[in-house]
């Protein structure tokens, strides 16, 4: 049984984890589905990509819906007040994702290419609409999100859909979009031969440079940004509610753990070897090293994210004492305990079944493979 500080770290950690287990495996599945009609000359080379991810994109769902799951257990006021404030952009994700599984079962089922054409920008949409939208939320994470709390902890938002469309959140989207597409480019190299990987391997290379220019960028302009700090708080292992503490709002304020621990500074570091090592993976043709390198790439911008903004979860614009942190906006002392072995149990299960999953149905996807399985493929 552990301390209520302890979990109320345990779990800051675990959600991080969740969130970088969907940018690593669903993050390649949508990857694939932002290039699908970029890169895919013809209907054999679509059916190509979309049979590389076939087997395995509906359970990597599970790290999407885990960690929904996990914000709503862990973070209950986050969780309502997120998803009431951003609904609409949520909406648009939710919306968007519903052409996934539809496109992937309807796709082939006629042979008319008016029809095939319409999915493959319907598996587009899914793809990098909610890859786009995810970028945009954290970006307006750091310049806090427009909403009060009253004595009763009921939250009013302020916002509108189209302030979250700022230049700043845009620029995380386009970070948010090209790393998933650089997953799914490497994934694809992986996968596939021919005058298909060559383009894949063309759009790896692109996409890197431009997910390390905009990451820099971001980098930059967080630094000018009016960041969050807690001036005073009661005791951080105790039931606190978010109107227990004063926050001030400093330029430069989200590079504080940083600076008070300069190796942290690595975890920004890595994103970059980890193009470095997608882009020497794909001159020396090891393309399970390019994989490697640019899921190294979405752990560290994630984690860089995690780092700048904790302890903050949703800072308030409007009322900065109001912002919900890992302190105050947790779930109970039993919940996260009875969560964890939850996560303890299941997430060994998870990870057995992905990793024998990928194992067994290893291997390159050919067009001889498409065409000779014509009517048993996607």
């Amino acid at each position: 049984m552990f301390d209520y500080l302890t979990l109320k770290l345990i779990w800051w950690v675990l959600v991080g984890v969740l969130l970088i287990g969907f940018a690593i495996m669903d993050g390649h599945d949508m990857g694939v589905g932002t290039l699908l009609p970029i890169i895919g000359r013809d209907d054999t080379d679509r059916r190509v990509m979309i049979n590389s991810v076939a087997p395995h994109w509906d359970g990597n769902q599970v790290w999407f819906i885990t960690a929904g799951g996990a914000i709503f257990a862990a973070w209950p006021m986050v969780y309502a007040t997120a998803f009431s404030g951003m609904y609409w952009a949520l909406l648009l994700v939710l919306f968007a994702l519903f052409f996934r599984p539809v496109g992937f079962e309807y796709r082939s089922k006629l042979p008319n290419p008016a029809w095939r054409k319409a999915w493959d920008w319907g598996l587009f949409a899914g793809s990098a609409v909610p890859a786009l939208v995810f970028g945009v939320a954290f970006g307006n994470l750091f310049q806090g999100v427009p909403f009060t709390l009253d004595e009763s902890m009921r939250s009013f938002y302020s916002g509108s859909f189209w302030a979250l469309l700022n230049p700043f959140a845009l620029l995380c989207g386009v970070v948010s979009l090209s790393m998933l597409t650089l997953q799914g480019a490497t994934f694809l190299t992986h996968r596939t031969e021919g005058e298909l990987q060559a383009r894949a391997r063309k759009a790896a290379g692109i996409t890197a440079t431009i997910l390390l220019l905009a990451f820099s960028g971001a980098g930059f302009w967080v630094a000018q940004l009016q960041g969050y700090v807690i001036q005073s708080i009661p005791d951080v292992g105790g039931v606190l509610n978010p109107l227990m503490k004063e926050v001030a709002r400093q330029p430069g304020a989200w590079f504080g753990n940083f600076q008070r621990m300069p190796v942290l500074w690595l975890i920004p570091a890595i994103a970059y070897l980890g193009v470095l090592i997608v882009l020497s993976g794909l001159r020396m043709q090891k393309t399970l090293m390019a994989f490697i390198g640019s899921s190294l790439t979405c752990l560290s911008v994630i984690l860089t994210a995690g780092v700048a903004l904790f302890p903050f979860i949703l800072p308030s614009s409007e009322l900065p004492k109001a912002s919900l942190t890992a302190w105050d906006a947790t779930s109970s002392l039993k919940t996260l305990n009875v969560m964890l072995w939850a996560a303890v149990i299941f997430t060994p299960i998870v990870l057995a079944y992905t990793g024998w999953a990928y194992r067994v149905m290893a291997g390159k996807v050919t067009r001889e493979y498409i065409v000779a399985n014509d009517k048993a493929l996607y």
